[in-house]
C-alpha cells in the first residue's frame, strides 16, 4: 500500500511527460484526480491503521536493494509519520484545484508538482537512511525547478539558486552524518529500526557529538532555524502561490521530521549533551521570527518569516525533550506531542494564508500591503478566510494551532520554565497578523482595491478545506492526538537510554 502511495504521483508525472498529446485542461484534471486517489487511500491507510507495538511501525514494506553496504527498499508509519502524509496529501490536493487555472505550461507544471508530492511522501515512509536521503535530495531539485519555472519576475531564478545551494549544502552535511552512523554501527546498517536500537555512538561524546553536529545542520537548513533561514524568504517572496504553499506547508517539515525520526532516537546522548543549545535555538527562532514579520510590508514575505517563528516551537519542544528530569517523562511526552501536532497544523494553516497570498497577486500583481485598504468590503469571502488563517496562525481557542502551542509550552516549561519566554512570540504574531488585516482589509478601499474581485469557486475549494481541518483538529484532537501520543511516549524512552 505504501509503495502504491509514493510512486503512484510518480507513474503519473511520467505519463504527462511521456505523451505529449494530453491536453493543458486534461493535465491539470489528470492532478487533480491523482491528487484525490492519494488522498482516499491515505484515508484507507488511517482507517486500517493500529498503534504497533513500541520501536515497530505499521503497513511495512522490505526488499533487497544495494545489499553491499545493507541498505534496503524499507518502508512504514507511525504516529509520527502517518499525520505527516496525510497532511501532505491534504495540502497536494488543494494546490491541485488551487491551480486548475494555471496558465503557464500547466502539463508540466503538473507533473512537476505530482513528482514532488511522490519524493515527499517518501521521506515520510522511509526506513532506511539511504532511501530518506535520495528522497529528500530529490525534493531540492523539485523545488529548484518550481521556483525557476513559476516564480515571479526575474529574481525566481536567483531566489531558487540561493535556495538550492543551501538546501543542497545542507544535505551534504546530513549525509556526512548518516555515512557517521553507519561507520559506528555494528553490523554496518543504514537501517533506521536496527539504528535506533543499536545506538552506535553510545558512549562515545565526541564522536556522537560530531555526527549529532552534521545531522542537526542538514535538518536546521531544510527547517529553517536561525542563522540558516536566509534562503526561505526570498523564496517564498519569489514563488508561486503554489510552490510557497508546498514549501511551506511540506517541505519544511522534511526537516522538523528528521529530529524525531532519525536524530533524537538514534544519538539519544550526544541530544541530551546538546538539548540546551537546541532549546537556545528554537527560542531564538521563534523571538527573531516574529520580530521580523512584525516589520515586513510585503505580506508574502511576512507569512514566511511567520514559518521560521512557528517552526522555532518545533525545535524548541524536541530540545526541551532532551532535558532530563526527575519525573519530566509526561512533560516531555506532551512537548513531542504538541511538535508533530504542530508540524501538521502549520502546514495547513500556512499553507492556506500561502494560497491566499496568491490570490493578491492574481489580482494586483503585487503583495505589498500599503497598495490595498478596505478589502474586505470588495472582497468579503477573501477577507473572511484571510482573517481565519490568520487567527489560526496565531494560536486563537478552537483551532490546531492552540493545541499545538499549549502542549508545546505546557511540556517544555515544565522541564525549563526558562522556555516561557517564547511566549512573547505568540503576542508579536497576534500584533504582526492584527496589523496586516487593518491595513489591508479595514477603511475605505483604495488603491489597487478598487477593482479587485472576490475569491472563485476554485480558490474557494482549496482554501477553505484546509481551514476547517485546522478548526475539526481545534475542536476534536483526540483523533489526531490518539495517533500521535504512544509513539511520542516511546521516543521519550528512547531519549531516556
Amino acid at each position: 500500500m505504501l509503495s502504491l502511495i509514493v510512486f503512484l504521483p510518480l507513474a503519473a508525472a511520467l505519463a504527462l511527460i511521456a505523451v505529449p498529446r494530453i491536453g493543458d485542461a486534461p493535465a491539470r484534471w489528470v492532478w487533480v484526480s491523482v491528487a484525490a486517489v492519494e488522498l482516499v487511500l491515505v484515508l484507507g491507510c488511517w482507517a486500517r491503521y493500529t498503534t504497533p507495538q513500541p520501536g515497530a511501525f505499521a503497513f511495512e514494506e522490505r526488499a533487497a536493494w544495494i545489499p553491499g553496504v545493507n541498505s534496503s527498499y524499507h518502508l512504514g508509519v507511525d504516529g509520527l509519520s502517518l499525520p505527516l502524509v496525510a497532511m501532505t496529501a491534504v495540502i497536494f490536493l488543494a494546490c491541485a484545484v488551487y491551480g486548475l487555472r494555471e496558465s503557464k505550461r500547466p502539463r508540466v507544471h503538473a507533473a512537476l508538482l505530482l513528482f514532488l508530492q511522490s519524493v515527499s511522501l517518501g521521506v515520510f515512509v522511509s526506513l532506511d537512511l539511504i532511501l530518506f536521503f535520495v528522497f529528500f535530495d530529490l525534493s531540492i531539485v523539485g523545488m529548484y525547478f518550481a521556483i525557476a519555472g513559476w516564480g515571479h519576475g526575474q529574481a525566481a531564478a536567483r531566489s531558487a539558486l540561493k535556495f538550492f545551494l543551501y538546501t543542497f549544502l545542507g544535505s551534504l552535511a546530513l549525509l556526512a552524518g548518516f555515512i557517521g552512523l553507519y561507520v559506528a554501527a555494528d553490523p554496518h546498517t543504514f537501517d533506521m529500526p536496527e539504528l535506533i536500537a543499536a545506538m552506535p555512538l553510545a558512549g562515545r561524546p565526541l564522536a556522537g557529538a560530531l555526527v549529532l553536529a552534521a545531522i542537526l545542520l542538514g535538518l536546521a537548513v531544510k527547517t529553517p532555524t536561525v542563522p540558516f533561514h536566509t534562503w526561505l524568504p526570498p523564496a517564498h517572496t519569489d514563488a508561486s502561490a503554489i510552490g510557497s504553499a508546498v514549501l511551506a506547508a511540506v517541505l519544511l517539515k522534511l526537516g522538523t521530521y528528521g529530529f524525531v525520526r532519525i536524530a533524537m532516537p538514534m544519538l539519544p546522548q550526544a541530544w541530551q549533551s546538546w538539548a540546551w543549545v537546541i532549546v537556545a535555538v528554537g527560542v531564538v527562532s521563534v523571538l527573531y521570527g516574529a520580530l521580523v514579520a512584525l516589520a515586513q510590508n510585503n505580506i508574502k514575505r511576512m507569512i514566511a518569516y511567520t514559518s521560521v517563528n512557528h517552526m522555532g516551537y518545533v525545535v524548541l519542544a524536541v530540545g526541551a525533550a532532551g532535558l532530563l528530569a526527575p519525573d519530566s517523562e509526561q512533560a516531555r511526552s506532551i512537548a513531542v506531542t504538541g511538535a508533530v501536532t504542530q508540524m501538521v497544523s502549520h502546514g495547513l494553516i500556512t499553507g492556506a494564508l500561502f494560497l491566499l497570498a496568491g490570490v493578491l497577486a492574481d489580482r494586483a500583481n503585487t503583495y505589498e500591503m500599503d497598495s490595498f485598504g478596505g478589502l474586505a468590503a470588495r472582497a468579503p469571502k477573501f477577507a473572511a478566510l484571510f482573517a481565519v488563517g490568520a487567527f489560526a496562525s496565531l494560536g486563537l481557542p478552537a483551532f490546531s494551532g492552540f493545541i499545538a502551542e499549549f502542549q508545546i509550552f505546557t511540556g517544555s516549561i515544565a522541564v525549563a520554565p526558562v522556555t516561557a519566554v517564547a511566549l512573547l512570540g505568540i503576542l508579536i504574531t497576534s500584533a504582526l497578523f492584527l496589523r496586516a488585516l487593518q491595513r489591508v482589509f479595514t477603511g475605505k478601499p483604495r488603491g489597487l482595491s478598487v477593482d479587485f474581485t472576490d475569491l472563485h469557486s476554485r480558490e474557494m475549494w482549496s482554501i477553505t478545506p484546509l481551514l476547517v481541518l485546522s478548526l475539526a483538529i481545534g475542536v476534536l484532537p483526540r483523533p489526531l492526538l490518539a495517533v500521535i501520543e504512544p509513539p511520542a511516549r516511546t521516543l521519550i524512552d528512547l531519549i531516556g537510554r
